[in-house]
């Protein structure tokens, strides 16, 4: 089950230094930075703090201030000043710090490299980094501390810092949010380049899959062909079941079942492309015959996608697209969504805009919006989902390409 050979491998771009992959350009970083200072000069903040531990989800604001990756365990923190280069504190010696001037190609935009030993799993350092943060705040005079992406940080830190700096912090997400989800031109080409990505995974799965692999190893296939696709990380639900049972979105300690002919599988593949930015896509296969009840699931959930596309419009509030939504759903006689019905992304996962009643964004022109309808019972599951781009005028643009089908193997 070879997926690719190296003469199929991907371009591969590199920065400078010749190490690190599919490097965010200095013109779009220089853009956002921009952009975000504008916003703390509003509000009178000398500098943002973002802590990313979390690569799939919060992790994305580290990102996409400093063209790193975020942690996955051990934290990275950034000092973003208002003028000036900013601070990294990050895992390494104690009292560890290296002098950057700026245009190192491995931290971009950074002055200074603060490191650390400190582990979440081990409660005596919990302090450690937020020490380090609050001692860099101090000394370079910054009064006013904007805080970015709170819900990413571990808790530890986001106390001591407010233990330290009391009323000097103040929110900074809402305006960030604003600002980050309007994706440039560079962020949609990433963003294609993963649809793209994902589309090659999903026919390598139609491809591979059969009777007799456990629901793991078809996951497995799909993860294993974005990592060779430039892949950096990502998550793979699904699963299979016999007719008249329901396929559901399991995750991986649950995939053990062995598929038999006849069965269903769902596949949802959420993986970051070449560059860090995230799509996803779902599909059902059908090992075999394809019933009606299938197939009437199927274009039950075809139809709620495209109800909702119709609604998403710029300048539509989001909570209206949502209510109107689930009125749609009542008007068919289908349950009304509870989940989040679908949502941006970027460098997280799950990012703003949320199509739901208590988001306060509209939907603009540049956002990025995977919709994922699903319908679901003791005996059915179904779900699509595709990322869409929203235009000035017309219908949302979808980033994907693979055809709106159920596969049949």
């Amino acid at each position: 089950m070879n997926v690719f050979s190296i003469a199929d491998r991907p371009v591969i771009r590199l920065a400078a230094d010749g190490r690190t992959l599919n490097p965010v350009s200095r013109v779009e970083l220089e853009r956002r930075w921009a952009a975000v200072r504008g916003a703390m000069a509003d509000a009178g903040v000398d500098a943002l703090v973002v802590q990313g531990a979390n690569g799939i989800s919060g992790g994305g604001y580290f990102r996409w201030l400093s063209g790193q990756p975020s942690g996955n365990y051990n934290p990275r923190t950034l000092v973003f000043p208002a003028d000036g280069l900013m601070t990294l504190v990050d895992q390494g010696p104690f009292d560890a710090v290296l002098e950057f001037d700026g245009d190192d190609p491995s931290n971009p935009g950074v002055g200074r490299r603060c490191m650390v030993p400190s582990y979440p799993s081990v409660a005596y350092t919990a302090d450690y980094d937020a020490a380090i943060v609050v001692r860099e705040i101090r000394r370079h005079g910054y009064r006013r501390i904007g805080i970015l992406a709170a819900a990413s940080a571990y808790y530890p830190f986001g106390a001591y810092l407010r233990e330290q700096m009391g009323a000097a912090l103040v929110d900074m997400t809402p305006a960030v949010d604003a600002i980050k989800a309007i994706k440039s031109e560079e962020e949609i080409a990433l963003i294609q380049d993963a649809a793209a990505m994902q589309d090659r995974i999903v026919a390598e799965v139609a491809a591979a899959i059969r009777p007799g692999m456990r629901d793991f190893e078809v996951m497995a296939h799909a993860q294993h062909a974005g990592q060779l696709l430039g892949s950096e990380q990502g998550m793979f639900f699904g699963s299979s079941a016999a007719p008249g049972q329901a396929a559901g979105l399991r995750p991986r300690f649950q995939q053990g079942r062995e598929l038999r002919e006849g069965d269903m599988f769902t596949l949802l593949v959420e993986n970051a492309g070449p560059g860090g930015m995230f799509a996803h896509i779902a599909r059902p296969i059908v090992l075999g015959r394809v019933g009606n009840d299938v197939r009437d699931a199927f274009d039950a959930v075809l139809e709620a996608q495209r109800a909702t596309l119709a609604l998403l419009r710029p300048g539509a509030p989001c909570a209206d697209v949502f209510a109107a939504y689930n009125a749609f759903m009542r008007g068919r006689g289908w349950p009304e969504e509870r989940r989040l019905h679908c949502h941006g992304q970027g460098y997280d996962l799950v990012e703003r805009p949320l199509i739901r009643q208590d988001e306060s964004l509209c939907i603009e022109a540049g956002m990025n919006i995977a919709v994922h309808p699903a319908i679901g019972s003791a005996s059915m599951f179904m779900t699509v989902c595709e990322n869409y781009l929203i235009r000035p005028d017309g219908p949302p643009s979808c980033l994907h390409g693979t055809p709106q089908r159920i596969i049949e193997r």
